[in-house]
């Protein structure tokens, strides 16, 4: 297990979100992590995720391969309620994500974005038509992103283009066309892809019947 430190855990330090005061998390910037001074407030923001001692815990068990809630919650030396929170924030903040075998895995992919140099402060933040473009290609996804607000865009695009909104469509159909777009690659499949598009409120789901959410007007 891991060494246990004197830090303190409370359920107001589990609350608090690794952003400045104030700050709506559910509107983070669009540009990458790498791409000019918001690469800084992105890298702080990770720290600070990993600043409480019970996420810095999880997410080092998950760095040595801890794949469940109950093996984190072992190798890390934590109570279950303290995993469950230390891992739902991680999660939140996309630190922590879905492995390729429906285990936990450390989000890589953000990790090298973190670490890419930075553009000037004079260059452009890509549309949401550009981020598509560069995880979607031919009616195919190539991977998610690993920053949330472009992972909505991505999304968003998906369901815009595959569900016709107040149609409901059983789990069969859902199945089938989320699985076309994940033909040709490894890095996710049709079972992920719906529950993020449930999770996001894109599709409803009522006994085992979706429905795309009707877009709200401007």
């Amino acid at each position: 297990m891991l060494p246990r430190g004197a830090g303190v855990y409370s359920r107001a330090s589990a609350g608090v979100r690794p952003y400045p005061p104030g700050m709506d998390t559910d509107n983070v910037p669009d540009s990458g992590p790498g791409d000019g001074p918001d690469a800084g407030e992105r890298s702080r923001q990770l720290i600070g995720l990993l600043a409480e001692e019970n996420r810095l815990r999880a997410f080092a068990a998950v760095a040595l391969g801890a794949r469940s809630t109950r093996q984190v919650a072992e190798t890390a030396g934590l109570t279950p309620k303290d995993t469950a929170l230390a891992l739902l924030r991680l999660r939140e903040q996309g630190a922590v994500t879905d492995g390729p075998q429906d285990g936990l895995a450390v989000a890589h992919d953000l990790l090298r974005e973190l670490a890419r140099p930075r553009r000037t402060e004079g260059s452009a933040r890509p549309a949401a038509g550009d981020v598509v473009s560069t995880f979607v290609r031919d009616g195919r996804l190539l991977r998610l992103p690993a920053q949330w607000t472009r992972k909505q865009q991505v999304l968003r695009h998906i369901a815009e283009r595959t569900f016709e909104p107040g149609v409901a469509y059983p789990e069969r159909v859902v199945n089938e066309r989320l699985r076309a777009w994940c033909e040709g690659t490894d890095e996710i499949d049709h079972v992920t892809l719906r529950r993020y598009l449930v999770d996001l409120r894109e599709l409803r789901r009522s006994e085992g019947v979706y429905e795309r959410v009707r877009p709200r007007p401007a």
